[in-house]
């Protein structure tokens, strides 16, 4: 069989990393060609140090099974990572499932929806019910994994939960099963319930598995993980009754009893989930038990799950109906058998044999489905420009000549009109000079009616029965930052102090002094020196004073300069309402009708000031 159609599958657990090398049979079934695994420690307290290991593991199976750089796996990560949810839906049609279950997986995943990565299965059942195996995982968390796996050299196709790949496992191995059965995963970290009653399938992780059995033994002997994991590995066994333990050296006793000790929760948690299993999803109680993962290999384990149960117990055989190659260790295979599931799950996804197919899609696969899915249109959209690009070629060489053609009769006619084209430059000159005069006209105009559109933007933003203006004061060299408390900073007004009592005919307007504007460089030397031009003064705010009155009258003067900030065509709102404040007292003194305040407002564009206002340096 060509290696090309091979698939490669890797199981990355929580202590176990395993990689196979699957291809089909002429017959249609499945070849296991070569196998390999190792371990990593699932110490809780080196969390950190996890992924870096799995990305050694990784680059290490892939080099001792010869499996090139780049190719693409089928991987499954451990259940503790993923969240499963079996959702019963009313029954309506195929079209509209779709949305239906989008809806549902906002209701039941207990993260954001966004911030998962999510599939989903439509499952066999016998029922008028619709029922959907819904599988979702922190988005974080698998590009992580996904990252570790292409730093390793490898690349992703399909990602997988580990108990939907032992189910896939468990269904093909097993057609004949007509009984409820339990298939129970004991993994490092998490224990997978895997129910299958016919087409139907269930699963449930709980929190019990081979870390919390050599977590109990460090603190039960004091010594760290890593030595409790290897007495674990060497002396473990579970310890039945007192009657078995009795025929034990003591050690050894003490040892089996604090590891059926440390499974002690977990039957009780399969009898939960079975009844569960039973009320929720009308399922039957199972009648026989198959045993798999790393922590069945802890001796005397299916006695145990016997007694407790009371159900037999035979350990899963996953390689029941998958042939092995030549090139497979017969012995290491036969050990291993009952932890090769989530792999030959896995590999029935290559063959098309998979009852599940649930595919947790990494962003970086994502974009990499994408880009191929788009290759087939980019392709086609270069076909096409490349045609057009000849097509145009050949229609330039073509017109070139009938261009040249055109061009010696239009060159008489452009000659022909040669002659009108100064009158009408003229005419343009002319056309230039009346539109600057139509512009000071208009802007003379626009001048004229400015200060009132000032005033009304004011007096409609600044409208109350408590709050009234009685004095509105244009100024000049307004800076926000020298606004202090009682005092507006450097500003001066355009209206003159004593304009009340001016002399009719006398101008109401002050003297501003303004600076000098720099020179402009001297092109050629000269004895006269000429005077500095002054820079016309620009009006850029308006000192208002007024008036409140009732008890709390300041808070209104505050929410009408948000209001004018908020909603004024002329007044700045980039200025903070503290800013614009230069006095307003809290509080009306004794024997007054009203307390006075006085405010600074920016405008947004500088007005010029009149005309009449006089500029001295």
């Amino acid at each position: 069989m060509a290696e090309a159609q091979a698939t490669v599958a890797l199981n990355i657990g929580s202590q176990r990393i395993s990689m196979g090398v699957f291809a089909p049979s002429k017959k249609g079934g499945l070849i296991l060609k070569r196998y390999d695994s190792t371990s990593i420690l699932a110490d809780p307290a080196a969390e950190m140090a996890r992924l870096p290991q799995i990305r050694v593991a990784i680059s290490e199976l892939s080099e001792r099974l010869k499996v090139g750089k780049s190719t693409k796996l089928r991987y499954s990560i451990s259940g503790q990572s993923v969240f499963t949810r079996f959702i019963k839906l009313p029954p309506i049609e195929d079209d509209n499932i779709e949305q239906l279950v989008a809806f549902e997986a906002q209701q039941h995943v207990p993260f954001p929806i966004n911030e998962v990565i999510w599939d989903w299965e439509l499952l066999e059942s016998g029922a008028s019910e619709k029922e959907v195996a819904l599988v979702a995982i922190k988005g974080e968390a698998l590009n992580d994994m996904n990252a570790v796996v292409l730093d390793a050299g490898m690349g992703t196709s399909e990602v997988d939960a580990s108990p939907m790949a032992l189910y896939n496992a468990l269904r093909y191995n097993y057609p004949e099963l007509d009984e409820t059965t339990l298939l129970i995963d004991i993994g490092a970290k998490t224990c997978n319930l895997i129910y299958l009653e016919g087409n139907r399938m269930f699963t449930r992780s709980v929190a019990v598995g081979g870390a919390s059995i050599t977590t109990a033994i460090a603190k039960e002997y004091g010594i760290n993980f890593s030595e409790a994991e290897s007495q674990k590995c060497t002396n473990g066994m579970v310890a039945l009754n007192s009657a078995h333990t009795s025929h034990m050296d003591e050690p050894t006793a003490a040892l089996a009893t604090v590891i059926r000790n440390a499974l002690g929760k977990l039957p009780a948690e399969i009898a939960r989930t079975t009844n569960y299993f039973r009320s929720q999803h009308g399922g039957k109680a199972p009648k026989q038990i198959l045993l798999a993962g790393g922590g069945s290999n802890l001796p005397y384990i299916a006695e145990f799950f016997q007694d407790k149960l009371r159900l037999p117990v035979e350990f899963f055989n996953p390689l029941k109906r998958v042939s092995v190659g030549k090139g497979v260790d017969v012995d290491q295979i036969a050990a291993d058998a009952h932890l090769l599931g989530e792999l030959v799950g896995m590999g029935l996804r290559g063959i098309g044999q998979a009852s599940l197919e649930i595919d947790l899609v990494p962003d970086a696969v994502s974009r990499e489905r994408e880009t191929e899915r788009r290759k087939p249109f980019l392709l086609a959209a270069s076909i096409l420009l490349l045609l057009g690009l000849a097509v145009w070629a050949w229609s330039n060489v073509s017109r070139k000549g009938q261009a040249e053609d055109a061009v010696v009769g239009m060159q008489g006619k452009v000659d022909e009109r040669q002659r009108y084209a100064k009158p009408l430059k003229d005419l343009s000159k002319d056309e230039a000079k009346l539109d600057a005069m139509a512009k000071q006209l208009i802007d003379g105009q626009s001048s004229r009616i400015v200060w009132v559109d000032v005033w009304d933007d004011l007096a409609h933003h600044f409208a109350s029965d408590v709050v009234w203006l009685v004095d509105f004061d244009p100024v000049v060299g307004f800076k926000a930052d020298q606004v202090t408390e009682g005092s507006p900073g450097p500003v001066q007004s355009v209206i003159a102090s004593n304009f009340g009592e001016a002399e009719y005919g006398d101008s109401a307007l002050a003297t501003i002094r303004v600076d000098a504007a720099p020179a402009p460089k001297k092109r050629k030397k000269s004895k006269r020196r000429a005077a500095p031009a002054v820079v016309k003064p620009m009006i850029n705010a308006i000192r208002v004073k007024g008036l409140w009155r009732t008890a709390e009258g300041y808070r209104d003067v505050t929410k009408l300069i948000e209001r004018l900030r908020k909603g004024s065509n002329y007044f700045d709102s980039v200025l903070p309402a503290e800013k614009m404040i230069v006095s307003l007292p809290r509080t009306v003194e004794a024997g007054s009708y009203a307390a006075p305040f006085e405010l600074i407002l920016p405008l947004k564009k500088a007005i010029p000031a009149p005309d009449g206002v006089k500029v001295s340096r």
